[in-house]
């Protein structure tokens, strides 16, 4: 089989790898991935949001343990004249009070700026749950448009895959698979002629030894782009 019935295969192609780049690039498949992947990311968030606010509400609830145990302490302060005239030492009482309420006010501080974390995060995660509504509506009608658009092309794809399954009995198998390896891995166009020794679409000169191997009808693949040359 020559190297001709590769090329030929390909030259069909091309009208194939154009239909699927117009797919690919226009308006209903953009809007239908960036509101699948938005959807596909939003339970994460919404998981991550829910999270953080059950960790915020656990130390708010902390905090306000504390705050309550801490004020407490301070009624043991109810009965100061009676200790000054006892002949404690007011200094100490007044510092140690003072220093309670130092703290009662840090927590008081702390809990006000929990509860306010709290309220943002609870605000973002409704925001997002009415975004998540919304989207999935707009997915809906996203999904149809680009249902609808391929659908149209869809004759037009059908009678070129016919085409391409009609030459693929010309080109040998081996060949053919390497070929659509290639082409799966979005190396396009896949195979060309050297042209003045080098790579027809990198311009790497194969080595010597590799040329060699394209006399009768052989072919070897590039080492920079790894495209497959021919040469007939």
């Amino acid at each position: 089989m020559s190297v001709q019935a590769i090329l030929n295969y390909q030259e069909i192609d091309t009208k194939l790898y154009k239909l699927e780049r117009e797919l690919a690039g226009s308006e209903e498949r953009k809007e239908y991935v960036k509101v699948k992947k938005f959807l596909e990311a939003a339970p994460e968030k919404l998981d991550s949001l829910e999270v953080k606010a059950t960790a915020l509400k656990t130390e708010a609830a902390e905090i306000s343990k504390k705050y309550a145990q801490t004020e407490e302490t301070l009624k043991d302060f109810e009965h100061l004249d009676e200790l000054v005239t006892g002949g404690a030492d007011i200094a100490f009482y007044k510092k140690k009070a003072q220093s309670i309420v130092e703290q009662l006010k840090k927590l008081k501080a702390d809990l006000a700026t929990l509860t306010a974390n709290i309220k943002s995060v609870d605000a973002e995660y409704q925001k997002l749950k009415k975004q998540v509504i919304a989207m999935q509506k707009q997915y809906a009608e996203a999904s149809e448009k680009y249902k609808e658009l391929k659908a149209s092309k869809d004759g037009e794809k059908k009678a070129i895959e016919a085409e391409l399954q009609k030459i693929a009995k010309e080109v040998s198998p081996d060949l053919l698979t390497l070929y659509l390896t290639k082409r799966k891995e979005k190396i396009f166009p896949v195979v060309g002629e050297l042209t003045s020794n080098r790579c027809p679409y990198c311009s790497m000169e194969p080595p010597i030894a590799a040329r060699n191997k394209l006399t009768g009808g052989g072919t070897i693949e590039c080492d920079n782009c790894h495209r497959i040359i021919c040469s007939k």
